[in-house]
């Protein structure tokens, strides 16, 4: 049963909700037949050290940053960071591997805009084109 916490957001498993047993995944798409998800990365053997190394951002990066922020707020509500984390881990293991941390943020958003109706595949693919037959400078 939920109830209010001290702040006043709800608190405690929905009402039909059933409770876990210790140490059961919380969903099964966490661990589906026992099988690790690509983006499940903790505790993987020869994984090595995560590299933590700071760098500046690419323009294109900030920019999908901010574009990220900007339909996650809470004026416009496109999108919510749970929706972005979700999309994020849908993509092909092969391809989540290739990517870089913006650029699995960039799938992410365009599944999202895509699924909700917001655009078109075709729309991003024409704008994609319009932004690569741009002058540069």
């Amino acid at each position: 049963m939920r109830s209010a916490g001290p702040d006043g957001y709800r608190v405690g498993r929905p009402a039909g909700m059933p409770s876990r047993a210790k140490g059961e995944p919380m969903t099964e798409q966490a661990n589906e037949g026992g099988a690790r998800k690509v983006h499940d990365r903790g505790g993987w053997p020869d994984a090595g050290p995560i590299d933590r190394a700071e760098h500046d951002l690419a323009f294109w990066e900030q920019r999908t940053d901010a574009l990220m922020r900007l339909l996650s707020s809470r004026r416009k509500r496109r999108m919510t960071v749970d929706e972005l984390r979700r999309a994020i881990e849908s993509m092909e293991p092969a391809r989540y591997e290739a990517a870089g941390y913006y650029e699995r943020w960039l799938f992410a958003i365009e599944t999202l805009m895509i699924e909700k109706g917001i655009l078109t595949p075709e729309e991003i693919e024409r704008k994609v084109g319009e932004l690569a037959e741009a002058p540069r400078g």
